[in-house]
């Protein structure tokens, strides 16, 4: 609906690519994650989900860090513009943002997510 979102989202999409070496993949509607990985809870409930993924929803693009956006406070407070969930970050306009920063944040996060599992 939005073109800026959707060239941010574009924009996105290439930049994850080359941070992970992967190509994106829907998971649900609207959500396209890269990477993936097997869980399971210590109940016994096992799934499958991304190590790093993003969605255009209407009022941000929420970017999804499986190990957490506290992780990176000190570089997120350089980055600009953005609010954070428990494992979401999210953002209104890569222009309101150093992409640079984000792009440093994203490939930590793959790094430290790939190295725990």
């Amino acid at each position: 609906e939005n073109d800026q979102k959707r060239e941010d989202s574009k924009t996105l999409y290439k930049i994850l690519v080359d941070i992970t070496g992967q190509e994106g993949k829907m998971w649900g509607p609207s959500i396209i994650g890269f990477g993936d990985y097997r869980y399971k809870y210590a109940s016994g409930r096992e799934g499958d989900w991304f190590y790093i993924g993003f969605s255009p929803r209407a009022q941000n693009l929420t970017i999804y860090l499986m190990d957490g956006a506290e992780t990176y406070t000190d570089l997120l407070d350089k980055m600009g513009k953005y609010k954070t969930g428990k494992s979401c970050l999210y953002i209104k306009s890569l222009e309101k943002i150093d992409v640079e920063i984000l792009k440093e944040v994203m490939t930590q996060s793959v790094t430290r997510f790939k190295n725990k599992k």
